[in-house]
């Protein structure tokens, strides 16, 4: 029997999203957790990265934050949170709890995480919805902690590395902070559209209470409106947004709980967004993009571009 049955594909094809149930056991998510507690515990932290931001920041060290965020497609990445070192640039808060995210190539160069993303399961997925030549374009490990493990934003960046978290995801600072409404497809640009989408992991039970992700069913039929693009080179900053994000009725969007070792498949367009995690609870979340690249042109504005180091590679393998 197929993970994802044709009555999946209707619901994803209907509501620009689908909850399946059982895509990793318990034990496997334990294993990816317990590898990026080993490779958040030997991380190399840049020391612009450590820097607090202030309203006058030096250029050079803004430009030292945008090159490490837009280079980082081909790298294993760190991105932290506001608050979490001090004026000399040490940890405040334990390294587990210092973190947005971890991006941007996991699924190219850790094994385990590999082994998921090409996993069987996951193959078969995209053959049910008829992916004849999908790529896998970025991933990422996404940490959501109790928000009050550390300060409240206040509506400034703590980091310019921050900064960099908001530009791939919208993610205000402020650790378990919430995902603001936004669309995939205003940082993963393609012609025609409808051509990525994301899977979205549950390491650890996903609530109301820990920051499960919200949807406005139906909303992928609605097209992009808002793009954020590359500047021209030898500009600053390195990116910057085009359009603008239509406000969206609260009373639209609905809760989308995952129990552990549970995916959601989220088309390209569909609006959605996370509260924050107010329970005592972590939410560890392992996510990664597929595009359809049969017939599909990926936009050179894009922040994220392949390289000669990793083009992105083909979902299936032999």
């Amino acid at each position: 029997m197929d993970f994802m049955t044709d009555r999946d594909v209707q619901k994803y094809s209907q509501d620009g999203y689908v909850v399946l149930d059982g895509l990793l056991t318990s034990r496997e998510c334990d294993e990816l957790r317990q590898r990026m507690a080993e490779i958040v515990d030997r991380m190399d932290v840049p020391q612009h990265c450590r820097t607090t931001f202030s309203t006058s920041p030096d250029q050079q060290q803004q430009q030292g934050n945008a090159d490490y965020f837009i280079t980082s497609g081909d790298k294993i990445r760190f991105f932290f949170e506001k608050g979490v070192f001090d004026d000399k640039g040490e940890f405040l808060v334990p390294k587990q709890r210092s973190l947005n995210k971890v991006g941007h190539a996991l699924h190219a160069y850790e094994p385990l995480y590999k082994e998921v993303t090409h996993s069987a399961k996951v193959q078969g997925m995209a053959k049910k919805l008829g992916l004849v030549s999908p790529v896998i374009l970025q991933s990422m490990f996404i940490f959501k902690v109790a928000s009050h493990d550390v300060a409240r934003c206040d509506g400034t960046f703590g980091s310019l590395c921050d900064l960099s978290f908001c530009f791939s995801l919208l993610q205000q600072p402020g650790i378990g902070g919430e995902v603001t409404p936004h669309q995939d497809a205003t940082f993963l640009h393609t012609e025609p559209l409808g051509r990525v989408a994301g899977l979205w992991i549950a390491l650890e039970d996903a609530t109301v209470n820990n920051g499960c992700l919200w949807f406005i069913p139906g909303s992928h039929n609605s097209g992009v409106s808002r793009r954020m693009v590359r500047t021209p080179k030898g500009s600053f900053p390195l990116t910057h947004f085009t359009g603008l994000e239509p406000a969206y009725e609260d009373a639209k969007f609905i809760p989308v709980p995952v129990k552990k070792g549970g995916v959601i498949l989220i088309h390209g367009e569909v609006v959605h967004r996370s509260a924050e995690n107010t329970s005592e609870d972590s939410r560890h979340v392992y996510t990664f993009h597929v595009m359809e690249a049969q017939d599909t042109r990926w936009s050179p504005d894009n922040w994220l571009q392949p390289t000669e180091e990793l083009p992105f590679p083909p979902l299936y393998t032999k």
